[in-house]
């Protein structure tokens, strides 16, 4: 288990990596990462997750991890609620 949660971070800093490198190269790099946020929340949002009992506890931590991806880019919009400091 350790194995595959040490890939799933390696992954997920490399996709932080890439989006933060594409920001970059744009005119208005934060209004870059909103748009991008909210249409990545949209899909997480709008998928249908087969397979499991509690496809709504799924969602939910997809959306978690994306938060948290994109927080280590760009502070929380005004309007969404911090979450809990873990």
């Amino acid at each position: 288990m350790e194995e595959l949660n040490g890939k799933m971070l390696a992954c997920q800093i490399l996709v932080t990596g890439l989006i933060a490198r594409v920001a970059n190269e744009q005119r208005d790099p934060l209004r870059f990462l909103t748009d991008f946020r909210d249409e990545i929340r949209a899909v997480v949002n709008g998928v249908r997750i087969a397979g499991v009992d509690n496809s709504d506890r799924v969602r939910a931590v997809a959306v978690q991890t994306v938060d948290e991806l994109f927080s280590l880019m760009k502070p929380p919009s005004s309007d969404e609620p911090a979450g809990p400091a873990s």
